[in-house]
C-alpha cells in the first residue's frame, strides 16, 4: 500500500500547485480516479472546477478532451457519428470527444436531456452504441463533470439516473483569505497550470487501480456500509434513497482512500469521511421536507450519527494511519 500512498501524494502535490487549499477535494478526485469512477464538481463560477479537471488530466499520461455542454449540443456531437465516404463507398465511424481517457463535461446541466442521456451508456457500461454498432471506451476512462447549482436559467437539472452514475460529488467553495492572496501571487505573470507536467503514466495508473481492489474490507465494515445506505431508504425526509450502486461506490471509495492513507484495510472513519460525497447526490428529498430547508447532506450527517458501528474489527498489516484524527488530518480537516 506504500506505493499507492507515495504515487497518490505525487499526483496530489502536482495538482495542488494549481488548486490551492483544497487538499480534501483533490484527494477525493483522486479517489474517484483510482476506483474507475466518475466525478461531479458542483459549485459557483470561478472556484476552480474546470482548472481542477485540467490539472488532473495534465498530471496523467492520458488522452484528454473537453466537451462544452450547450442547449444546441447533439448526442452525435458527444459519441460520434457514421459518415459516408464517397471514395470507399462505405460508412466510416468518426468518434466523438467522449472516446478519450479523461473527459471534461463542462457545465453538463446546460445540455438538453436528450444529449445528457448519451452519457448514460458511456459512463456505466463504458461503451457507446452508434448506428447499431457498439464501440468500447478507452481504458482508463474518467468523466469529470462540472455544473453551477445557483444559476437555473437555461439549464436542465440532471435526472436521478445521471447523478447516480457519478461515484462522488464534491464542492470546492471559496478559498481562505491567505489562500486567495497566494492564488493572485502565483498568477501574476502566467497561470501555473501551463507548467504542470505528467507525473503518472497510463500503465502506472492501471496498476494502481488494480492494487486498490486488493485493499481489505472486513465483512463488518461492509455491513456498516449497507446499514448506512439502507438508512437513506427508510429516512422520513427522503423520497428516494441511495441504490446498491451507492453502496458499491462507498465500498470502492473506502478502499482507495485507505490505500492513499497507506493502509491495506478499510476502517469506519474512511466510510464516514466519504459518505456525504458518495451518497448525498443520490438522495431525493421529499417536497414537504425541502420546504423546511432539509438538505440531503443533513440527512447523511444524521445517519452517520445514528447508525451504530457495531462489531467492526478491520485487520491488516500496512500503515499506521488508522484513527479518526489521522483520517481527518490527511483530508485537510479538523479532527
Amino acid at each position: 500500500m506504500t506505493r499507492i500512498q507515495e504515487t497518490g501524494d505525487r499526483v496530489l502535490a502536482n495538482v495542488e500547485r494549481v488548486i490551492v487549499g483544497k487538499h480534501r477535494e483533490v484527494r477525493f478526485a483522486l479517489v474517484a480516479l483510482l476506483c474507475r469512477g466518475h466525478l461531479l464538481i458542483e459549485d459557483v463560477p470561478g472556484t476552480g472546477k474546470t482548472v481542477l479537471a485540467k490539472a488532473i488530466a495534465r498530471s496523467l499520461g492520458c488522452s484528454f478532451r473537453r466537451i462544452q455542454f450547450t442547449p444546441d449540443l447533439l448526442p452525435s456531437d458527444v459519441t460520434g457519428m457514421s459518415i459516408y465516404n464517397q471514395k470507399t463507398q462505405e460508412f466510416e465511424f468518426r468518434s466523438g470527444p467522449i472516446m478519450s481517457q479523461v473527459v471534461l463535461a463542462d457545465e453538463i446541466n446546460r445540455a438538453t436531456p436528450k444529449t445528457q442521456s448519451s452519457l448514460l451508456e458511456c459512463m456505466e457500461e463504458r461503451q457507446a452504441t452508434v448506428d447499431g454498432t457498439t464501440w468500447p471506451m478507452p481504458d482508463p476512462f474518467l468523466v469529470i463533470a462540472t455544473q453551477n447549482p445557483i444559476e437555473y436559467e437555461g439549464t436542465f437539472a440532471l435526472p436521478e439516473a445521471q447523478l447516480d452514475r457519478f461515484m462522488l460529488r464534491i464542492r470546492l467553495g471559496y478559498p481562505q483569505l491567505v489562500e486567495e492572496v497566494l492564488i493572485l501571487d502565483e498568477q501574476k505573470r502566467s497561470h501555473p497550470i501551463e507548467d504542470l507536467e505528467e507525473v503518472l503514466s497510463v500503465d502506472e495508473l492501471r496498476e494502481l487501480q488494480r492494487a486498490v481492489r486488493e485493499v481489505y474490507v472486513d465483512p463488518s465494515v461492509a455491513d456498516y456500509i449497507v446499514r448506512l445506505v439502507s438508512g437513506t431508504r427508510n429516512h422520513p425526509d427522503v423520497y428516494l434513497g441511495a441504490s446498491p450502486r451507492g453502496s458499491i461506490a462507498l465500498y470502492r471509495a473506502g478502499q482507495a482512500l485507505a490505500g492513499l492513507l497507506d493502509r491495506d484495510y478499510v476502517i469506519p472513519d474512511d466510510i464516514k469521511a466519504l459518505a456525504e460525497s458518495a451518497l448525498a447526490h443520490r438522495l431525493i428529498i421529499k417536497t414537504s421536507s425541502s420546504i423546511h430547508d432539509i438538505q440531503a447532506s443533513q440527512v447523511v450527517a444524521e445517519l452517520l450519527e445514528t447508525t451504530p458501528v457495531d462489531g467492526v474489527t478491520p485487520t491488516g498489516s500496512g500503515g499506521s494511519r488508522g484513527g479518526p484524527r489521522e483520517v481527518a488530518a490527511h483530508l485537510g480537516a479538523e479532527a
